[in-house]
């Protein structure tokens, strides 16, 4: 899938809920379906500054793709790495860099979060496109 297939999909079931309330329980839930991040990268290496909470972030290239793990110590910001994750993962880094991730006003999840929990949010995109970058000078990927 395109990350603008999967970004209408998240929209699409987010409009399911009226109550924000209940989106943060459908975020909690996606939280809990993250894929567990090895432990050798739960170190502070691999925490993302900027984030109130504590976001570990690991991401490796694998056959043109970049795959993401992630942790965290909260369960809301757990439930918006998973999302970031779940569009971002299995993409190529060019696609990743490019990607505007409007999906994230769409559903109202910046104007939802407080300043601190919007700051982490942007420090964790800012955190996966960099890998992205980092992979796509190494790998001279470019098209």
């Amino acid at each position: 899938m395109t990350i603008s297939e999967i970004e209408a999909e998240i929209v699409s079931e987010f409009s399911l809920f009226e109550d924000w309330m209940d989106k943060y329980n459908y975020l909690i839930e996606l939280g809990k379906s993250l894929p567990v991040i090895d432990p050798k990268y739960k170190t502070e290496q691999y925490i993302i500054s900027g984030c109130q909470s504590q976001v570990w972030l690991h991401a490796e290239y694998r056959e043109g793709k970049v795959v993401y793990t992630a942790d965290s110590d909260a369960i809301i910001t757990k439930g918006i790495v998973s999302l970031l994750i779940r569009v971002l993962a299995n993409q190529s880094p060019k696609d990743i860099v490019e990607a505007n991730l409007d999906f994230i006003d769409t559903i109202g999840l910046r104007e939802h979060l407080s300043p601190t929990r919007s700051n982490g949010l942007n420090s964790m995109i800012k955190q996966m496109k960099l890998y992205a970058v980092v992979f796509q000078q190494k790998y001279g990927e470019r098209s």
